[in-house]
C-alpha cells in the first residue's frame, strides 16, 4: 500500500511550523472512489470542527471556488487531498510533489490542480502539500473501494494523532 513512516514524518515535519492549516479535499461524489477528497474532509470536519487553528473544506468538484476563503483565512499551511492516478495498487498514498503535479492523473474537476496551486502560492504565503490517493474506480460509480475506505481511515487517524483530538 505505502511506506506509512516516511508519509507520517513528512507530514509531521509540514505540520511543525503550522500556525494555521487549511485541508481541503477534492472530489466527485458521482465518480466513486474519486469522491475520496472530500469524503475524509467532510470526516476531518466533524472531528476537527471546534479548532480555531484549523479549517477544513470539502472543494468538491469545484475547489477553486473557495479560493476567497482560504485568503481570507490567510493560513500557515495548506493540505491538499485528491484522487490521483500514480500507477500503483488501490489506496496508495503519496505526497506529490509540486513539479511532479502534471505526471499524474488528478480529479476530476475543472480546473488543473497545477493552477490551483499557483495561484494560492501568488495569493498568499502559506506552505502547500498535496497527498494524492490512488484510485481503483472512477466510473460513474457511487461506492468507494475498501481498499481506499482503508486509506482514508488511515489518514483520519493520523491526523488525529498529529493535530491532537
Amino acid at each position: 500500500m505505502v511506506d506509512y513512516i516516511p508519509l507520517e514524518q513528512k507530514l509531521m515535519e509540514f505540520l511543525q511550523k503550522k500556525d494555521k492549516l487549511v485541508i481541503l479535499g477534492i472530489g466527485n461524489p458521482m465518480r466513486g472512489d474519486d469522491f475520496l477528497g472530500s469524503l475524509l474532509a467532510r470526516r476531518l470536519d466533524e472531528l476537527f470542527s471546534e479548532k480555531d487553528e484549523l479549517m477544513v473544506i470539502d472543494g468538491g468538484t469545484v475547489p477553486e471556488n473557495f479560493t476567497g476563503l482560504i485568503k481570507k483565512e490567510n493560513p500557515s499551511q495548506i493540505i491538499i487531498i485528491d484522487a490521483a492516478r500514480m500507477g500503483k495498487t488501490p489506496g496508495h498514498i503519496k505526497i506529490i510533489k509540486k513539479d511532479k503535479i502534471a505526471q499524474y492523473n488528478l480529479s476530476t474537476h475543472a480546473m488543473p490542480l497545477s493552477f490551483l496551486i499557483k495561484y494560492l502560492e501568488h495569493s498568499i504565503n502559506a506552505d502547500i502539500l498535496l497527498i494524492g490517493i490512488q484510485p481503483k474506480e472512477t466510473e460513474l460509480v457511487e461506492t468507494i473501494s475498501d481498499d481506499v475506505k482503508m486509506s482514508i481511515e488511515y489518514l483520519i487517524k493520523l491526523f488525529q494523532r498529529l493535530l491532537g483530538p
